[in-house]
């Protein structure tokens, strides 16, 4: 799973045959769909969102707005999902896969080491508060920090630099992020990738109608502000055991 910054080289595991794979394992309400929106601009860009979705609902049956629909939209078969989808055909050079890190969740995780993978993290203090919004009972495994961290560590015992973005910085500064990133992926940077029109895309997921109101808003990225609203009190043990780990990920973002 090691990731490289030299795009030519043979070894790169973002290259499968002539097609460069890229993974973006965030957590909910990470501003993960703005920034599948950014690379959908992309003319050498084709995008795909969260292939694993349908596979964890089914393993798991964890209360989701829209599940039924979810688990009829998308296989359920995870090693099916990694042949046919994640290293099944793609008709650009470039494919980029918006994943949720917790859809992990009973995935073998060898095909990690054929793409590129980043870490989409943000701040827990602001992401619970608005996760208990569509999840009142939501829980640290709800996150993907867990599973983001281990993918942090697998990437560095293999030798690797991990590539983490964090979402305050990105709406902070778009433009430098979003360069950043591509200088660490061998990609030129196109300005396209700051704007895109509102509305639903044709890659939204099925799901999309319970969780894309706000994006689908939007036509970049917003300035960011800084929440508020306190954290429920409830959710104070969860934020405790997320933020060693958030700050774990904030040690490598561009």
């Amino acid at each position: 799973m090691t990731n490289t910054n030299d795009a030519t080289s043979p070894a790169n595991p973002g290259t499968n045959g002539s097609v460069r794979r890229i993974q973006c394992w965030s957590g909910p309400r990470n501003i993960s769909t703005a920034l599948m929106y950014s690379w959908r601009q992309r003319a050498d860009t084709t995008v795909y969102d969260e292939p694993f979705y349908a596979h964890y609902l089914s393993l798991t049956g964890r209360d989701h707005p829209m599940f039924e629909t979810v688990v009829q939209s998308q296989s359920v078969d995870a090693q099916t999902v990694i042949d046919d989808v994640i290293l099944g055909p793609c008709p650009t050079p470039v494919f980029f896969m918006k994943q949720m890190a917790h859809h992990l969740l009973g995935v073998p995780r060898a095909f990690l080491g054929q793409t590129d993978n980043i870490l989409l993290t943000r701040n827990p203090q602001e992401m619970l508060t608005s996760l208990s919004v569509q999840l009142p009972d939501c829980g640290l495994s709800d996150t993907g920090l867990t599973e983001q961290v281990e993918l942090l560590e697998a990437i560095l015992g293999e030798g690797g630099t991990p590539l983490v973005i964090d979402s305050q910085r990105l709406l902070a500064d778009p433009p430098g992020v979003l360069r950043a990133t591509c200088d660490r992926l061998g990609l030129p940077f196109d300005e396209v990738m700051l704007h895109w029109p509102a509305g639903p895309k044709p890659e939204d997921g099925s799901w999309a109608p319970a969780w894309y109101h706000n994006v689908h808003q939007s036509t970049g990225f917003a300035p960011y502000r800084a929440k508020t609203d306190p954290v429920p009190e409830r959710l104070g043990p969860i934020l405790e055991q997320a933020m060693p780990l958030y700050d774990r990920l904030l040690d490598y973002a561009v």
